[in-house]
């Protein structure tokens, strides 16, 4: 899986803090909370939104960074770009149709 960030480190993702420290291709650092972890239907892989945490920054509005993602035989979170912007785009309405169904599932 080339190209994508490396994980250091994260949290039981059964919680709503799990937390993820990236190490990008620039060998810079990110840590990132976890949004989703989700299927694609017409896809065999399995993929999780990340949202960058900056102490730093004030505005809320970030980028939501969208992989694909396995586990290796040690439990360990191997991330891997989306390749094609045709699979991003599924991904992404994926994405946001688990977003409206946390909030639907808050609203009730």
């Amino acid at each position: 899986m080339n190209n994508a960030p490396t994980n250091d480190s994260y949290e039981d993702f059964e919680g709503t803090s799990a937390i993820i420290h990236l190490i990008l291709d620039d060998d810079s650092e990110m840590d990132c909370a976890v949004i989703a972890m989700f299927p694609l239907e017409e896809s065999d892989y399995e993929y999780v939104a990340l949202l960058p945490i900056d102490e730093n920054v004030e505005d809320e509005e970030s980028d939501v960074l969208l992989y694909r993602y396995a586990e290796d035989e040690n439990g360990e979170l191997l991330l891997d770009n989306i390749e094609s912007d045709e699979e991003y785009d599924a991904v992404a309405t994926a994405f946001y149709d688990v977003i409206n169904e946390m909030m639907e599932d808050e609203d009730e």
